[in-house]
């Protein structure tokens, strides 16, 4: 019974490759993705102080498919499926309970001149603008712009993930080194079309200068603790701007971010900013960032958090780090975080 049973799906699967491959023979799919694990210690503002092997130290580990089909006259499908892991441990999603394809899973229709629209989970425009524009890039670990953004302290910070779901965006075809991006987010829920998310902004690069703009409102989440779990949570405004110029000796970084939080019977604004470098050292870069935010109205805090590391290339796919960042709020007893790791591209 077995023997015949192995036959049965053996065949079957043959069948299925066989029936699968002009599929992939009239498409272009793509696999890829990185690997990021480091060692060191972790104290949090208010916290102590934990040594730590962990995933994404300076990048977060995903793997990712990604492909486009021609449908003629200049038009093509395409989709992508991306999925964060831990290499520390072998589990999918970048914490307990993340979805599988979260980094992005979407398809969508692309036009060289008409622009392109993709629809499902989709990283947002305001996350992009984040990580062009300071020296540690997407670092959850030791990128102060991320941190004051992405990872708030008491109240702090932005609402919401760096992709939104059940969203809808579309992105202009690139013009002279400009390119702009609108998209929005549906609530999904019955009877409270109020809910949503929105977003615009646009990029520029031009030779050694580059620079963005970034704007969204959000009237709900659905990310774990996060700023919508607040009391009388009812919208968010956040506005970025940023730029970079390269002198080739060295790569200047900055940036300025306005957030609103509307509270019911009052509200929360901050102000802050970013200033970094990158300076080319040998096979690799010195990175340094400085980034402060500080809150008014019914709650003032300040943040200041500074980082310092060096990121030195093996090969073009290889990388080691060092690096070490100092974070503190006004409110809590300071916090720091130190190691070094290896990051692989595929």
């Amino acid at each position: 019974m077995k023997r015949s049973m192995a036959k049965g799906i053996g065949g079957a699967l043959v069948l299925g490759a066989c029936m699968s491959a002009p599929a992939f023979a009239q498409s272009n799919v793509t696999l890829y993705g990185q690997v990021d694990a480091w060692m060191g210690a972790v104290k949090n503002p208010g916290g102590d102080r934990a040594w730590t092997q962990g995933g994404g130290g300076m990048s977060t580990s995903y793997w990712g498919m990604k492909g486009n089909e021609d449908l003629g006259g200049g038009l093509k499908a395409v989709f992508v499926l991306e999925d964060f892991f831990r290499p520390q441990n072998g589990q999918y999603g970048r914490f307990q309970g993340d979805s599988m394809f979260s980094r992005n899973a979407y398809v969508g229709l692309s036009s060289d001149t008409a622009g392109t629209v993709t629809i499902g989970r989709l990283t947002t425009s305001y996350f992009v603008s984040t990580i062009l524009f300071n020296p540690f890039v997407d670092s959850y670990t030791f990128s102060p712009m991320v941190f004051h953004t992405f990872i708030g302290q008491a109240g702090q910070g932005i609402v919401g993930d760096s992709g939104w779901s059940n969203a809808v965006m579309y992105t202009t075809p690139n013009f002279k080194g400009l390119s702009g991006s609108v998209s929005y987010a549906f609530g999904n829920k019955a009877g409270e079309t109020g809910q949503n998310k929105w977003s615009a902004s646009a990029l520029y690069f031009n030779g050694p200068f580059a620079a963005t703009v970034a704007y969204q409102q959000v009237k709900f989440d659905a990310v774990p603790d996060d700023l919508a779990g607040m009391a009388g949570f009812r919208s968010q405004q956040a506005l970025q701007l940023g730029a970079t110029y390269d002198l080739q000796v060295v790569k200047l970084f900055g940036q300025y971010q306005y957030i609103r939080n509307n509270i019911t019977g009052g509200g929360v604004s901050e102000n802050g900013g970013q200033l970094g470098v990158s300076v080319p050292l040998g096979n690799g870069s010195v990175l340094a960032s400085y980034a402060y935010t500080k809150s008014s109205g019914a709650s003032n805090v300040n943040r200041k958090t500074w980082a310092l590391g060096y990121d030195y290339n093996l090969s073009k796919r290889t990388d080691i780090y060092a690096a070490y960042m100092n974070d503190k709020v006004s409110t809590l007893s300071g916090g720091d975080t130190f190691g070094g790791g290896v990051r692989m591209k595929f």
